[in-house]
């Protein structure tokens, strides 16, 4: 740049020198973003999901930001708005506090977003507020990324005829920090493009995100990389919706477990709506429903979602590998079968007729239909604590033996479990007998309730088949607690124990079993691992028993002090009264 100035004793233009003047090293910043928001979160609301109180936060600690770096808005009575910029992040005076402005400013607009989402749900009009917070927080995501991208600046300066121009060698933030940033910003944006189901773009923008948080957990310390694979596993859910949108939806053919998996999840709060327009052939198949040679109409739309899904929950467990995912998928399934047979209830309630015909012999439909949602809860929970069991094993460090003999495998290893939980009393890890054999207790009682469901007492094919089912588990029971008395080492008891869960076993494979709980592999096996435990416990209490007069043999051989006279009671073999000089009388001594 040339700049003229007219001289006063020559008249002729004189030429500005320009001088280029490198200042002082710029500091470079560090900045942790996805550490500090997530600390803030946690330690205010969101660890209990109140986002007015973290939207509270973040309005306090941005006053607080400005009043510390002197940088406010104008004073008490006019507003001037005063942005940050790359000025105020480099140079002696440069504050990364400055870098906290936009970055909260954006966690305040989202926070404000995300309390509105929970509003929208009973107040629609406020998805309007919602889109427009969203907007704000990808504004103040822009300001962070320009701030973190800027640094080829120059600024200029004249001294006396001479222009400065200062230009930086250094950047203001680090590679990490600008990675960061990359990705909230991905973020916030595809956030913002899933509220207003532009599918594919909020696919894209997620998908960035996902990609730069899973570089920056490679590229980081062990003990650092759990919180951006975390954050990475947030974003599988939302890329799933979109991809499914994209292709069309129920139109698609073959996803429509997808959805369900995906509210079963915690992603979809408005299920309601979503299935009533993806899924209008599928919940129109579900008008009647047919079960133990009925059918019944099914009125409650709640209902109808219901049973959609638990058709669906099955496949849904087939892929599941781990006892903790089947779990939470057949616990969430409860929660939504809680609400369907209070709906039910509800209809019950509202209608006199069906009031009537609770205490008649006659079963109405919909008091039928409650009976099937109730089937279904108590068949839910059975498979429930049956996962609870297998996780209990699982969990525990255990031998090869005893694993299978506990589950039940048809392949057992021949060992001897008496034997084996003799070898492994001291190992504190093992699966105890008698925490399964609570499990156990509480799985007939949930059988118990089964067979007293409204409706079904009369049904003696039902019934048959629920007292088979609660044998089969009073045979698991007693055999648990058979083990447990092996630890105790009370070997008549475990006998006996072993005797009753033969039979019990016995009895149930000649019942008719249940077509949902088919248990009779695992009884056979039960049958032939109880044969050899019932023999090997007898021959431990024998063994036993000739252990206790051994060693009462050898306290009758001990030799004792005291003469014959005074133990005349007690018998006791003494070598000494057949010797010369037998023990026999203490005599005065000679005088």
């Amino acid at each position: 740049m040339v700049v003229q100035d007219e001289t006063i004793n020559t008249g002729e233009p004189e030429k500005a020198e320009i001088v280029p003047v490198v200042p002082e090293q710029t500091k470079i910043f560090t900045v942790e973003i996805l550490h500090m928001i997530k600390d803030a979160q946690q330690q205010h609301g969101l660890r209990h999901g109140d986002f007015q109180r973290y939207r509270g936060y973040c309005t306090r600690r941005i006053r607080r930001l400005r009043k510390a770096l002197k940088y406010p808005q104008g004073d008490k009575r006019h507003f001037k708005r005063r942005d940050v910029t790359i000025g105020q992040l480099t140079g002696k005076k440069a504050d990364e506090r400055f870098f906290h402005i936009p970055l909260i400013s954006a966690e305040r607009a989202w926070a404000y977003a995300m309390q509105l989402k929970q509003e929208s749900n009973t107040e629609p009009r406020k998805r309007f507020h919602l889109i427009s917070k969203l907007r704000r927080a990808c504004f103040y995501a822009l300001q962070l990324q320009e701030l973190c991208n800027v640094s080829d600046y120059v600024q200029w300066q004249r001294l006396n005829n001479v222009e400065l121009i200062f230009i930086p060698q250094t950047e203001a933030f680090d590679a990490r920090t600008k990675l960061e940033c990359e990705a909230y910003v991905a973020w916030m944006h595809g956030s913002l493009h899933f509220e207003l189901q532009l599918w594919k773009t909020a696919g894209e923008h997620l998908k960035r995100a996902q990609v730069v948080y899973e570089n920056l957990a490679k590229a980081l310390p062990d003990d650092e990389q759990e919180l951006y694979r975390a954050k990475v596993n947030e974003f599988t859910p939302n890329l799933r919706y979109c991809a499914y949108n994209i292709s069309g939806g129920a139109s698609s053919g073959g996803k429509i477990d997808e959805i369900l998996e995906l509210r079963a999840q915690g992603v979809l709060e408005n299920l309601d709506v979503l299935v009533s327009q993806t899924k209008t052939e599928s919940s129109e198949g579900l008008q009647t429903i047919d079960w133990r040679g009925r059918k019944v109409t099914v009125r409650p739309e709640k209902v109808r979602l219901f049973l959609l899904s638990a058709q669906e929950l099955d496949k849904s467990l087939a892929k599941a590998t781990k006892p903790d995912s089947k779990i939470e998928l057949i616990e969430r399934i409860l929660m939504d079968c809680k609400d369907a047979i209070q709906a039910v209830r509800d209809e019950i309630k509202q209608d006199p007729k069906l009031r009537s015909l609770t205490t008649g012999q006659t079963v109405s439909g919909v008091q039928y239909l409650l009976a099937y949602l109730s089937y279904i809860r108590h068949s839910r929970t059975l498979q429930r604590n049956l996962c609870l069991v297998e996780q209990v094993i699982l969990m525990e460090s255990v031998s090869t033996t005893i694993a299978y003999v506990f589950l039940f495998q048809a392949k057992l290893n021949f060992d001897d479990p008496n034997q084996q939980s003799q070898q492994n009393v001291s190992d504190g890890k093992r699966v105890r007998s008698q925490d399964l054999a609570r499990l156990y207790e509480i799985i007939l009682q949930n059988v118990t309730e089964m067979q007293q469901i409204n409706g079904m007492e009369d049904d003696a094919q039902y019934q048959s088949e629920v007292e088979n089912l609660a044998i089969t588990f009073k045979a698991f029971r007693c055999y648990y607690i058979a083990l447990t008395l092996i630890d105790m080492k009370k070997w008549k008891e475990a006998v006996a124990l072993y005797e009753r869960a033969s039979n019990y076993a016995t009895e149930a494979l000649k019942g008719k079993a249940s077509a949902e709980f088919q248990l009779q592999a695992e009884l056979k096996t039960v049958v032939s691992t109880i044969e050899g435990c019932k023999f090997s416990a007898h021959a431990y209490s024998v063994l036993e028993d000739d252990n206790s007069e051994e060693a009462g043999t050898t306290t009758k051989s001990q030799k004792t002090t005291k003469p014959l006279y005074e133990r005349l009671s007690l018998y006791k073999e003494d070598q000494s009264l057949h010797t010369k000089a037998p023990n026999v009388f203490k005599l005065t001594p000679e005088m």
